[in-house]
């Protein structure tokens, strides 16, 4: 694992690093600290990473810039603030979790317990993408579905567009809402958009959405999104 540490207090940094090299020993291949805004900024431009661990206040300079940033980017975001007046504010931009400070070691192996697991129970509300070099955000409400594109996704939108982001599919079921459902090894839909479930008489599957788009779906995926559209149903 490549981890980026974002902190302007030295004691915080350097007690952050010591709690991650106790709980991942050998998984961490390298650990780097920044302790500003441009600095990070400059850092992500040239070096690819696994894990940010984001303070929002940053001698000055608001984190959150950053957050948003990350937000279209291929890593995924834990906040660590004593600010946590910011924690819903900061799931609406796709973080992992937010852990407060002062940071136990308990709170710090749960959120890194969720890293490696897909909880996809987030409440995540926008997914940043870049587009000439232009951060946007799109809310996920918009989105009908995502499709994997090799080490990164397509994401397709109610009205017709269809974007890149650098994410991939396993890192953004960590990080998206609840209603959205892997249904294939290539396919996460919005639950909200699906019309039915089709099974064809020699036992393949496909899920319709409400726009008439059939996409393929996974035979170990069926038992389960057919239990939820039942439950949601009645």
């Amino acid at each position: 694992m490549k981890i980026l540490i974002v902190e302007d207090e030295e004691v915080a940094a350097r007690g952050l690093e010591r709690l991650l090299r106790e709980l991942l020993g050998k998984k961490i291949s390298s650990l780097h600290v920044e302790k500003g805004l441009l600095g990070s900024q400059c850092f992500l431009q040239e070096n690819p990473i696994d894990l940010l661990f984001l303070d929002l206040n940053l001698d000055g300079d608001f984190g959150f810039d950053l957050l948003k940033e990350s937000s279209a980017a291929s890593f995924i975001t834990i906040i660590t603030s004593g600010n946590t007046a910011e924690a819903i504010r900061a799931f609406e931009y796709g973080v992992l979790d937010f852990v407060p400070k002062p940071i136990s070691r308990e709170r710090l192996e749960k959120a890194l317990k969720k890293y490696f697991s897909n909880s996809g129970q987030n409440q995540t509300k926008y997914i940043g993408i870049k587009e000439d070099h232009h951060l946007k955000l799109i809310p996920t409400k918009e989105i009908l579905y995502i499709e994997a594109d090799d080490k990164k996704v397509k994401l397709y939108q109610k009205n017709g567009k269809i974007v890149s982001h650098y994410k991939s599919l396993e890192l953004l079921s960590k990080i998206l809402p609840g209603n959205f459902k892997r249904i294939h090894r290539s396919y996460i839909v919005n639950q909200r958009y699906i019309n039915q479930i089709l099974v064809s008489p020699g036992g393949s599957y496909q899920v319709e959405l409400v726009t008439g788009i059939k996409l393929k779906m996974g035979r170990n995926y069926y038992k389960d999104l057919k239990a939820t559209l039942y439950a949601k149903v009645s």
